[in-house]
Parts: C-alpha cells; structure tokens; sequence
C-alpha cells in the first residue's frame, strides 16, 4: 500500500491547485482511495484489512501528503478512527470490562471500513476546540439507544463522509465524555463555513447534530470512555497530524527545487543554502516521526513514547511552516502568485502549529514533563 500511495500522490498533486482554488472536496482523489483499499488500511486482516500498525499509517501519510495535504489530513481523520476502534484489542476490552456487544460493533464498524466505508471526525466544537471535557454537545439514553445534540465546526470532510465519529458529553453527567460512530443521514446537517487561508480542500465545515442512535453507537459500549482513550493513546489525537505536515513540508522543498532549476537560479548560493537547510530540517522532523511512530507499535501509552508523540506533533507543524516560509522566499515573488504550487504548500504549511494539539500545548506538555511535573494535570488549560 506505501507503493500504492506513492502512486496516487502525483494524481493527487495534479489536482491539488483546482479544489485549492475552488474550496472543493476532493472527491476523485478519495474514490481511487476507497478503489485501492486504504479505507482497510488499520483494519486488522481477519476483518478483511490490511492490518497496518501505526508506523505503516505514517509513512503513506507522508507519501499522499506529498500529492496533497488537504486528502492526507482527511484521510488522516478516517485512519484516527479506524486506528482507534483496532486498537481495542480483545485483551484490552477485557482489562477495560467491555461488553460482548462491543466487541461485535467494533467487528462491525472495521469491517465496513474495510469494504469501503469511510469514517469523518466531529470533535473540535468553536470556543472549545478539541478539548473533550469543554464540550457542549450533550448525549442522554433514550429508548434503544442515545439523543445527542450539538454542534460540531472543522468536521473535515462534512457531508461527503459515511459516517461520524461524534464526542459529546453525558446531559445527566457531564464528567462521562462518550464517542458515538453515527451513520450519515436524517439528524446530521452540514452548514457551510469552511473558506479558510490553508487545507481549503479539506470541506471542514459546520456540522449540527440531533439525532437518536442505537446503543452500538456508543463505542466501547461503556459511556465515559473518550479521556480515557486519549490518555492511553494520545496518538490518535496528536502524533497522526504529524506524517501529513511532514509530507507538506517535503513537497514544499520539492516543489522550490523544480522552481529554482527552471528560473535558473541554482547558482545563487543563498538559494542553494536555504534549500540546504530546508532539505536537513524536513529530514530531522520525519526522523522524528517514524521514532515516534516506532514506539507507539512497541509500546503504546508508554511515558516516553508519548514523550516522543508530543515532540513528532511539535517539530511537525513548526518545521512545515518554516519550511514552506523558507522555500517561497528561494524561489522569489513569482511564486506567490495563486495557483503556483509553493504558494498553495505555504498556506497549507501554516495549518500545520494550528491544529490540535497546536505547537503551544505540545511545547507546553514537553516544558512541564521536562520539569518533573505531570503534563496532563499541571498544565494551566486541561489538555482534553
């Protein structure tokens, strides 16, 4: 599958500046996803998957974001979901005293993916952000099921994705933050809002929600599961942003080096020198990356492996704008026009320190574990 992204990534490229320019879905670039599979990608092989482990995810995020950074962070959201639901190993499920009915819902939900399905995230909420224990979307029991009521914004990929992983808090507890796997359809309706400065491919727009699911719905079958899921695996919610910022950055080196060779401008050694340092930094943050992306199939949950999330998320999103920044000034103001490819790299780049958890909260995280502290409970805002 890593030689099948790196087929489509030139496919993906070629389209890029068209849905940059429009705001548009890139719906030609998921079908050819969901026609090779990588739908299945973290799906385990007995539910008819490829079984990928977390560091397979980050190198073919890294590839498709070469060809574009908008359809490898949707893809991102789709792989968080999948990834998150596999990871409910049966030995875990049982540690955490799942329910029987669980584990057939979570059969379920990979299997479907691993037929095609395709799964969006609706988390981040405005004036909350990602943070689970400020949201203002509300779930209670109802007969059969769950009523969950709300709103979500940045909901990449809205209206065009199967189904929606939604976070939402209990109405008779607020304490207990639950995710649902909600089908598309009747309850769910899209407000556009999505006319952003970067990653305007991504369709990330308003998503309200209210709606009745069936109890397998709830994922994991017990409520209150969601902060427990973010502290075991961070990596989900943080490190999986990393490999497409890389991958941005990388394009954005690759794409000045096209630019300078035909403008001639090789032989200015400042150009030379800033593609140098560039070339070295995209290097380092991708090194870092795959050691992150090591650990977490190692040993996940682990304090230094998160140590090693956190610093992926980080060196990801700062040395993607750096980069992108760095390479639109090599190439000159000839690239800055719109519809050239390091003008569209450099807005995508800079979502990059932005998304959560934005390059503050993970220098922040580090700053405090670096000091002895706890950096889940000592920082001054609570991180989920």
């Amino acid at each position: 599958m890593l030689d099948e992204a790196r087929r489509l990534a030139p496919r993906f490229a070629a389209r890029a500046a068209d849905s940059d320019r429009d705001g548009s879905f890139p719906e030609r670039d998921f079908a050819e996803l969901r026609e090779a599979g990588f739908f299945g990608l973290m799906v385990p092989a007995r539910l008819g998957g490829a079984g990928a482990g977390f560091t397979e995810y980050a190198e073919i995020a890294y590839e498709l974001a070469r060809g574009n950074g908008s359809t490898a962070l949707v893809f991102n959201m789709h792989a968080s979901v999948t990834g998150a639901i596999a990871g409910v190993t049966d030995e875990l499920a049982e540690l955490l005293g799942l329910p029987a009915e669980a584990l057939e819902a979570r059969d379920g939900f990979l299997k479907a993916a691993a037929g095609g399905a395709w799964y969006a995230v609706a988390m981040s909420e405005r004036g909350a952000g990602s943070r689970l224990s400020e949201l203002s979307t509300t779930y209670r029991r109802v007969d059969g099921g769950y009523r969950i009521t709300g709103a979500k914004t940045f909901c990449s990929g809205a209206g065009h994705a199967d189904a929606y992983l939604v976070a939402a808090r209990g109405a008779a507890d607020p304490a207990q933050v639950s995710q649902f796997l909600v089908p598309a359809g009747e309850g769910l309706r899209v407000e556009p809002t999505w006319d952003a400065l970067g990653m305007r491919a991504t369709g990330s727009h308003d998503l309200h929600v209210d709606v009745t699911v069936p109890a397998p719905a709830l994922l994991g079958g017990v409520e209150g599961l969601a902060l427990v899921a973010a502290q075991l695996a961070p990596h989900w919610m943080v490190a999986s942003y990393a490999a497409v910022y890389v991958g941005v950055a990388r394009a954005a080196v690759e794409a000045a080096v096209e630019h300078v060779n035909a403008r001639g401008l090789g032989r200015l050694p400042a150009v030379r020198a800033r593609i140098g340092r560039a070339d070295a930094a995209v290097s380092a943050a991708h090194l870092v990356v795959r050691e992150a992306a090591r650990r977490v199939d190692r040993a996940p949950g682990d304090p230094e492996t998160n140590r090693w999330v956190w610093r992926a998320k980080l060196l990801a999103g700062t040395t993607a704008a750096d980069v992108a920044a760095a390479m639109l000034e090599a190439a000159g103001t000839s690239a800055m026009r719109r519809g050239h490819p390091l003008e569209r790299l450099y807005r995508d780049a800079r979502a990059g320190s932005l998304q959560p958890a934005t390059s503050d909260v993970c220098a922040d995280w580090l700053g405090v574990d670096a000091l002895g502290g706890d950096p889940d409970a000592d920082g001054v805002a609570p991180r989920w």
